[in-house]
């Protein structure tokens, strides 16, 4: 390298030359932020989504390329967020690309020291068999005055702040269904 060329590569000689004195311009930028391009600038197309964090329900951009998700981001078009995210969004790549991701289904017996693998319908059905188990177990018909009950102390449900409104009246609706009146969300805890 000359040493012409190593003067140059210095901002101030740059802003000197340039006239750009206070150094707000080109004279500031090296070659490798001249070359810098975006991460969506290479994604093949753009998914809308809604962060899972809670339910404000911040609209997303998900970048994708050779089918992976390469960036996600705020949707300025939305009248939610305006484009913008919290931390905790900002972050959300991660739920789909992280290596730590879980895709199988993990339990751990009673009394038991490691987790093990289950299949998916295995799973589903313990929960059926237990809810429908505790349900019978605990089921009121009447009152103590002898007026209809219908229902079961025995089960609560205590929601997430990541699910929506449409999700919660789903979840009210089932449990009413049967017979669960203890159904909360820790948003109005």
């Amino acid at each position: 390298m000359g040493f012409t060329r190593l003067l140059d590569s210095w901002p101030v000689v740059r802003q000197l030359r340039d006239g750009d004195p206070l150094g707000l311009g080109s004279a500031v930028r090296s070659e490798r932020s001249r070359t810098l391009k975006p991460r969506i600038a290479e994604a093949d197309h753009v998914g809308h989504s809604i962060c899972p964090f809670c339910a404000v329900g911040c609209a997303q951009l998900v970048y994708v390329q050779d089918g992976e998700v390469t960036q996600i981001e705020g949707d300025p078009a939305s009248p939610i967020s305006r484009g913008r995210l919290c931390p905790k969004g900002a972050a959300s790549k991660s739920l789909v690309t992280s290596p730590h991701r879980e895709y199988k289904v993990k339990y751990r017996p009673p009394h038991g020291t490691r987790w093990e693998e289950l299949p998916l319908e295995d799973a589903l059905e313990m929960i059926v068999d237990r809810v429908l188990a505790g349900r019978d177990a605990t089921w009121q018909e009447t009152t103590e005055e002898g007026k209809p009950a219908r229902r079961t102390m025995g089960i609560a449900h205590l929601g997430g702040a990541t699910l929506d409104n449409e999700e919660n009246y789903l979840i009210k609706k089932l449990y009413t269904a049967l017979g669960i009146v203890q159904v909360e969300n820790q948003a109005r805890i």
